[in-house]
């Protein structure tokens, strides 16, 4: 029997379907069970950030993730050394169904699906600063929330422009420490030479320009949350000092050789995959299993599309401004738009129109609105999704428009907007419910 251990880590996919399944080994009991409520799609592999630890010579460190939708366990390779199969097929991404093989490296897993309706998530559209209303934002709520209570070292993982920093200082607000110092430090925008003052501080004379003491991040957040930005781009032997910060609470000044102490929360972002760089002996493999004690994943715009709208609207809010004030061909062709900057990008696309106007922000841009002349077809064909789950968001998409457009038409009224499209009151509430969680 292969040597499985499951990671009690936080790390965990993206639907609400109304079943669960259950993975198990073919010579052990379940290793793994999805009911549609996790944060994040559930990594596999032998490394620590694995919520599941299959541990063999043919397994990768992330090696895939599993995710639990409609269709049934979502399976996407991360590149792994030897692969990953389902029923023999060698997949990138594929859907495993009931009685369906998974195969990682040489591990291998039955998946049985069963009827299960979970809890509701959370009916919240924020947590703190950072919005969203989605499903897959929702899901992740329960987690901030159990993680703003601790002092844990917390990584969040994001492409750049999903929020990280939003939702480190929501975590820092929430919790215990929220009258103390919140201070950030971006790891790209300091030189290697600079880096170890800025984390520590110096003494006078430490080094030529140092004609003052300098207290350093770790000082000032002293009693608070230090969140330090792309963590993956900071030096190795800064990474040394960082982690016997962590394990000690302890650090010195330079030029000084008088130990000191600070308590302080470590909150960490990245854009990059900080397992790979452990591999490529870039990033220090102690300090990653410090970090990864807690993990906050934050989707992509593209995948939690149902937010668009919602941004938009805060945006709005936030500019003094109306809904009205973006028009709908404009937010059509928004709701259709990839956003590979994602929230900023969509941020700054409010931003501009408000101050531009739209073939004024066009033309400032060089280019045509994001998702001119896209179709959904086009935008959904784009992200390279497979044919089940590109349905499912078209149909999706389909009712959410059809809905508004009814209710627009009848004023508002349900059971007017019923009546004129011939769908029962009782359904025509559900699909307006759905369309407001899609």
């Amino acid at each position: 029997m292969h040597d499985v251990t499951r990671a009690l880590l936080p790390v965990l996919p993206t639907a609400m379907p109304e079943m669960r399944a259950v993975l198990s080994p073919l010579d052990g009991p379940a290793i793994l069970e999805l009911d549609g409520r996790e944060a994040a799609p559930t990594l596999v592999g032998s490394g620590p950030a694995c919520a599941i630890c299959l541990v063999d010579a043919t397994v990768s460190r992330r090696h895939c993730e599993l995710d639990l939708v409609e269709a049934g366990v979502r399976v996407r390779d991360l590149g792994s050394r030897n692969g990953t199969f389902v029923d023999g097929v060698r997949v990138e991404v594929a859907y495993a169904g009931h009685g369906a093989r998974i195969r990682i490296g040489a591990v291998e897993l039955a998946v049985s699906l069963a009827a299960h309706v979970g809890e509701e998530l959370p009916d919240a559209d924020h947590f703190g600063g950072f919005v969203g209303a989605s499903t897959e934002i929702r899901k992740i709520y329960p987690l901030l929330t159990r993680l703003a209570a601790a002092s844990l070292p917390t990584l969040i993982e994001g492409e750049t422009g999903t929020g990280k920093e939003v939702v480190a200082e929501a975590l820092h607000r929430a919790g215990p420490r929220a009258n103390r110092p919140f201070v950030v430090l971006d790891c790209t925008t300091i030189s290697p030479a600079l880096a170890e003052s800025e984390l520590f501080g110096h003494e006078r004379g430490a080094f030529t320009g140092a004609v003052a003491r300098k207290r350093g991040a770790f000082e000032l957040a002293d009693g608070g949350t230090l969140f330090l930005d792309e963590i993956g781009d900071l030096d190795l032997p800064l990474q040394a000092k960082l982690l016997r910060l962590l394990d000690r609470g302890e650090f010195r000044r330079l030029g000084s050789e008088t130990a000191r102490r600070a308590d302080v929360r470590v909150i960490a972002a990245t854009r990059r995959d900080l397992d790979r760089a452990v591999v490529e002996r870039t990033f220090r493999d102690d300090l990653y299993h410090r970090l990864v004690s807690a993990r906050v994943v934050l989707p992509p715009l593209r995948a939690r599309r149902g937010d668009v709208p919602v941004l938009i609207d805060y945006f709005l809010r936030a500019a003094g401004r109306s809904p009205e004030a973006i028009p709908f061909a404009t937010r059509a062709a928004w709701y259709a738009h990839v956003w590979p900057g994602n929230v900023r990008e969509l941020r700054l696309a409010v931003e501009r129109f408000l101050a531009l106007g739209a073939e004024e922000t066009d033309a400032a841009a060089g280019r045509a609105p994001p998702g001119a002349g896209l179709s959904l077809v086009d935008a959904l064909f784009a992200e390279n999704l497979p044919l089940p789950e590109a349905r499912k968001r078209a149909s999706e998409a389909f009712e959410r428009r059809y809905v508004a457009l009814a209710l627009a038409r009848a004023g508002g009224n349900v059971s007017k907007a019923a009546r004129e499209t011939g769908i029962a009151r009782r359904h025509f509430q559900m699909l307006k419910a759905r369309s407001k969680t899609t």
